[in-house]
């Protein structure tokens, strides 16, 4: 082998060490991510942003009885089954991925495949969906909701 096929193969290898190596960067940092595949976005503190960090969601009044708010930004829906009583659900459908579309008569819906939940418990009513969306913690003090 020639001194030029050398440097040649020596190159090759190197190309390819170093993209297994961004692969195996990028895996970690995937598996970083929050426990509902969002990267952990919302827990970086933004003010107004409803993250982590007791920002201001919404306020009580944003959500009206028998129905509730998608939060597109922070991937998650609050909901207001009946008077005073405030749920909250990941945003993420669990058949395909979808982001859910709204909250009508306490029945979330994802327009993808039209998987219905119940406001309430978060429990599939209808649709390919079979399990719940994943509960998400919220705080209500005075008239405020935020994102825990």
């Amino acid at each position: 082998m020639s001194a030029a096929q050398e440097r040649r193969t020596l190159l090759e290898r190197r190309t390819v060490v170093l993209a297994v190596g961004a692969a195996g960067a990028a895996a970690a940092l995937t598996a970083c991510g929050g426990p509902d595949g969002s990267g952990g976005a919302e827990s970086v503190e933004q003010p107004g942003s409803g993250g982590a960090g007791g920002a201001v969601l919404a306020k009580t009044a944003d959500i009206p009885e028998g129905g509730g708010v998608v939060f597109a930004a922070q991937k998650v829906v609050v909901t207001q089954p009946s008077a005073g009583e405030f749920k909250a659900f990941s945003a993420t459908c669990t058949h395909q991925g979808c982001a859910v579309k709204d909250v009508v008569d306490n029945v979330i819906t994802c327009p993808c495949h039209n998987s219905t939940f119940d406001a309430a418990t978060g429990s599939p009513t209808g649709g390919p969906a079979t399990q719940p969306l994943p509960t998400r913690e919220i705080s209500v003090a005075g008239d405020s909701i935020t994102l825990a």
